[in-house]
């Protein structure tokens, strides 16, 4: 099974938006929640510098934001990557 990994805080509905739709495809995910800057700059770092959230990642794949998460979907790539 393809890890999917999330960093999100609270509050932030495009966090809640973007996990929605992966529940909905009943797939798991983990979640790491911004709680202090090393998080935070971890999240930068991993991201090549995007610094909102949620910032998501499929595997090796960093599919971005909300919308990007969205997008891939309405695509139809999105299933793909899931696999």
């Amino acid at each position: 099974m393809t890890e999917i990994l999330i960093y999100s805080k609270d509050p932030c509905p495009y966090c809640v938006k973007a996990k929605s739709l992966l529940q909905r495809k009943k797939k798991l995910f983990t979640e790491i929640k911004i709680t202090d800057e090393k998080i935070k700059n971890e999240m930068i770092k991993k991201s090549g510098g995007r610094m909102t959230v949620p910032q998501i990642f499929i595997g090796d794949f960093h599919v971005g934001g909300c919308d990007d998460l969205y997008a891939l979907d309405a695509e139809g790539k999105l299933d793909e990557l899931l696999k």
